[in-house]
């Protein structure tokens, strides 16, 4: 456990997947969690899971700078303060669509969605942070191992999540002087909805379609909350955690 006098987190993306794993593991913990995301039924689902602990569901779209602003805004006249931000609501957007197909509609989603929503959320974080008693925390990213190497038909996703690195970099650069740490976990191959295609055949590099192992959700779940709880003199700025037998190491 930190040496904090508190843990206050915010989660997106909350309702389903990563988001739901790494709420579900730091509300087990102690953590008090707001539990953010667009529809309010998937966070109700989500707190119910561990319903004797201190959860606050708060439906919210990253993309709006209004909704974000609510949601730091409940978070702390609900729990005092903000002590995490986990930074994990994104979208893969259209699947198997090559660049030159690619609506700019949907490119504008996904940007939207994984790297304007990770700023706002980011920089409404970062506010209280610096200005609360005591001050500082922690964010942490969601990347991906396509922050380091992209799969085909991945333009938007792909360029989202390395723009996501350099927006890690600098918020951790930037957090120096006020006890703000920021790292980014970047996972391969989690068990969720999101990855359910792999069992059953994902597309490679050399163009041929094949299943892919995956790896227990619950395990990144630990991770990030091994990073959520250390003290703020220690960071891990970055961390990959992914299948083990998945296509990354010499992919294609």
């Amino acid at each position: 456990m930190t040496d904090r006098q508190s843990n206050i987190a915010v989660v997106t993306g909350a309702g389903s997947g990563i988001g739901r794993a790494v709420a579900v593991e730091l509300l087990r913990a102690g953590w008090s969690v707001a539990l953010a995301g667009r529809r309010a039924e998937p966070l109700a689902g989500t707190a119910a899971l561990v319903p004797e602990a201190a959860s606050l569901a708060v439906p919210t779209d990253v993309s709006r700078p209004e909704d974000v602003e609510a949601l730091f805004t409940a978070t702390v006249e609900r729990f005092g303060r903000v002590d995490l931000l986990f930074n994990n609501a994104g979208t893969f957007g259209p699947g198997g669509v090559p660049v030159e197909e690619l609506p700019y509609d949907a490119w504008r989603h996904v940007v939207d969605t994984n790297l304007n929503g990770a700023f706002l959320c980011a920089q409404a974080a970062y506010r209280r942070m610096k200005e609360q008693d005591p001050q500082g925390g922690r964010i942490i990213n969601n990347g991906s191992v396509s922050a380091h190497t992209p799969r085909p038909h991945s333009v938007a996703y792909t360029a989202t999540k390395h723009a996501l690195t350099g927006l890690t970099k600098s918020l951790s650069l930037d957090g120096r002087p006020y006890r703000i740490a920021v790292g980014q976990i970047d996972i391969g191959n989690a068990a969720t909805d999101m990855t359910a295609r792999m069992g059953t055949g994902a597309l490679q590099a050399n163009g041929e379609v094949v299943p892919e192992p995956v790896m227990d959700v619950a395990d990144v779940a630990r991770t990030v909350r091994h990073m959520a709880e250390l003290p703020l003199e220690a960071n891990v700025q970055f961390a990959t955690v992914l299948a083990t037998a998945m296509p990354y190491i010499g992919r294609g």
